[in-house]
């Protein structure tokens, strides 16, 4: 007689009783509910991250739109903003009087080898934040960098050209502004006014 036979013969005459038979069964029920609870649970998992994701691509078709601060004549103020896939941008705010006001623009950059691609997001918002000039209807002149605002309407030489320094605490920003003619600034000196013409 084998192992196996005697095990079967010792164990064959003890019997179980009525209740670890019901404990059994509760406990295979128990097993199969948990597992049905987490087939359940992935599904819903996954049916929230596929939607999840279908909202969020269709939520971005034609651009990235977010509320950003900006600075819109000296005053921080919120905009939302549209980046489009071509590098352009719309934005919309409120301004001092209440106004909403809807600007766009965008810009490309040349490349050394001198080809055109267009501005990345960083470089939209460093322009939406650069320096700004500003001709009223009384006559004055502004130049508004983020929280600064300087009339420069005195400052125009004999041939209507002006050159005007600001500074972020991080750089500066050197402008040559062509009286109602255009203007251009450099990091590093003041671009001379016959390079430019608008």
């Amino acid at each position: 007689m084998t192992n196996k036979e005697k095990y079967k013969q010792a164990f064959s005459v003890l019997q179980t009783s009525d209740d670890f038979k019901k404990e059994m069964e509760n406990m295979v029920i128990l097993q199969r509910k948990h597992k049905m609870n987490m087939a359940i649970a992935a599904a819903i998992i996954c049916l929230i991250f596929v939607g999840g994701t279908s909202t969020a691509y269709a939520a971005n078709i034609g651009g990235i739109q977010r509320v950003v601060q900006l600075w819109i004549h000296g005053d921080q103020t919120d905009a939302t903003l549209e980046i489009k896939d071509d590098g352009s941008y719309e934005m919309t705010y409120q301004d001092e009087a209440g106004n909403i006001v809807e600007r766009g623009g965008g810009g490309i950059a040349i490349e050394e080898d001198g080809s055109e691609r267009s501005l990345t997001q960083e470089e939209l918002m460093w322009n939406l934040n650069s320096p700004e000039v500003d001709y009223l209807e009384d006559g004055t002149v502004w130049v508004y960098y983020l929280n600064q605002k300087i009339e420069i309407t005195d400052k125009f030489d004999e041939n209507g050209v002006c050159y005007v320094k600001v500074c972020d605490g991080e750089g500066t920003i050197y402008m040559t502004i062509k009286y109602q003619n255009g203007w251009s600034m450099s990091m590093d000196k003041y671009i001379d006014s016959a390079s430019f013409n608008f």
